[in-house]
């Protein structure tokens, strides 16, 4: 800042004319005066400490609920394994309803479906002739001719329009796998020519199937143009070949003969499913087993959970006697409730079984440190009796006591979490808290420059001044000198 002295010249930065720091006064000056912002800005800092580990305090909370819900859900504790002593003829799942038990299954024959072939072309560009075809899907009677077709109930036969630039065996095929007639074509090459193949698109005797034809412009021989498609196999003779029969598969399971169109059987043993994979030549062993893994596995990853929940409330809570420090969350209300009632779910007993009223029988201990330890020879003990240990873990009593240790902490996750919960709440008061802290920044900023340039103000007029009363008395010094030389 220049200040101008009448008669004396001009000073181009404050103090220059005083001899005063004025700067360095005003730097001291306002770092008195920003205590209070820096105050602010470590308050606002451990705010936002607060309320990310607050955040991750909700997160471990989120996710033992998940590993309580996956406890409590009766579809875990239900829950069946199947297997196979021979994977490559007979594979096997279980579903909600299946029960432990032991089946013996002997495949003779896979079910098929028919399969019929045209004569030989020329090539797949070989024209037919223009017509219908009508395929129908259904089951033939026994004999050679068949005595009679039988179609399948709740299908309808569907007809396929061939027309002008459509009648070549490449075409023919296309209309066919359009037409959703329940089989399929497709062309085969060999050294004879190109033959136009059709299949059933679901195995079983009830899935063959009859094709009829209509020519636009009939010329009396079967074998030739659109006829030579047709099927029919109660006819002495068909235009096609039919390479394999619609069958369904046989087998037995316990000694109990059974037919099925398909390979896939789901309904023979409630809650099992059969996949056939070619003829066994003997009984194959399938075991059905109580899914005791899975609910083992449940229960170790309910545990990590739990102490990693357990973990961060200890750290984030403790005090550090060497580095005189505390953690995030120490003293605060709502993170040491919670911490209380974790505590108080594993230390109060259930009722709900009648083989153990505590996690320390089944070999879930509590250690000195708030988390749970596992003894893996107990849990498998506690794995036989797996009725008992549900109602240990997830039984729903009417009272707090009468229920599984982990719905305890099912509810006690569910209300932490809710709408009207504390983390709710806790982090409604900490957002309010941060939103405050801004603004009283926002505004000790506002007053700071103003008092800054209020000082500036001040001591440049100061300065100003200074500088005219040296350059005055330096006048006067030089004419008291004047007039003593001029007297000599």
């Amino acid at each position: 800042m220049a200040t101008s002295v009448s008669g004396v010249g001009s000073i181009t930065s404050t103090g220059l004319g005083s001899g005063l720091n004025v700067n360095d006064i005003l730097d001291r000056l306002m770092a008195v005066e920003q205590r209070p912002l820096q105050l602010l800005k470590t308050a606002g800092t451990a705010l936002d400490t607060k309320l990310s580990n607050v955040a991750r305090l909700q997160a471990n909370f989120a996710a033992l609920r998940d590993k309580a819900n996956a406890l409590t859900a009766p579809t875990l504790w239900s829950g069946t394994t199947a297997t196979s002593a021979d994977t490559t003829a007979v594979k096997v799942s279980t579903g909600t309803n299946a029960v432990a038990g032991s089946y013996a299954v002997n495949v003779s024959r896979l079910a098929v479906g028919q399969t019929v072939s045209s004569t030989a072309q020329p090539t797949s560009a070989s024209t037919l002739g223009e017509g219908t075809l009508t395929i129908a899907l259904g089951a033939w009677d026994a004999g050679e001719p068949a005595a009679g077709f039988t179609p399948k109930a709740g299908s309808s036969a569907v007809t396929i329009a061939i027309g002008a630039g459509e009648t070549s065996l490449a075409a023919v095929r296309d209309k066919i796998n359009s037409a959703g007639a329940g089989v399929t074509a497709s062309l085969v090459t060999d050294a004879s020519g190109t033959r136009l193949s059709l299949r059933s698109q679901a195995t079983g005797s009830e899935n063959a199937f009859r094709i009829s034809v209509a020519e636009t412009s009939p010329d009396g021989d079967d074998a030739t143009g659109l006829s030579a498609l047709g099927y029919d196999a109660s006819a002495a003779a068909s235009p096609m070949a039919r390479t394999m029969r619609a069958a369904n598969a046989e087998l037995t399971v316990n000694g109990i003969a059974l037919s099925a169109a398909s390979n896939t059987l789901t309904d023979v043993v409630d809650g099992l499913t059969l996949n056939l994979v070619k003829p066994t030549g003997g009984d194959v062993d399938v075991s059905v087993a109580t899914d005791t893994p899975s609910v083992k596995t449940a229960i170790t990853e309910f545990v990590s959970a739990f102490n990693t929940l357990a973990g961060f409330i200890r750290t984030q809570t403790a005090f550090n006697a060497d580095s005189k420090t505390g953690g995030a969350l120490q003293g605060d209300q709502g993170t040491l409730s919670l911490q209380n009632q974790l505590r108080a779910v594993l230390n109060q007993g259930s009722s709900a079984s009648s083989a153990w009223s505590r996690l320390s029988e089944i070999g879930l201990v509590l250690k000195g440190d708030g988390t749970l330890e596992t003894n893996a020879a107990k849990l498998d003990n506690a794995l036989g009796n797996l009725g008992e240990l549900k109602k240990l873990m997830s039984g729903d009593g009417g009272t707090t006591a009468g229920m599984g240790f982990v719905r305890r902490f099912k509810n006690l996750a569910d209300a932490a979490l809710g709408s009207t919960g504390v983390f709710e709440s806790r982090n409604a008061g900490l957002r309010a808290s941060v939103d405050r802290n801004t603004k009283s920044q926002d505004a000790m900023e506002q007053r700071l420059e103003k008092t800054r340039l209020r000082l500036q103000a001040q001591y440049s007029a100061l300065d100003t001044r200074m500088a005219s009363l040296n350059n005055l008395s330096s006048y006067m010094t030089q004419q008291i000198t004047r007039m003593n030389n001029g007297n000599n």
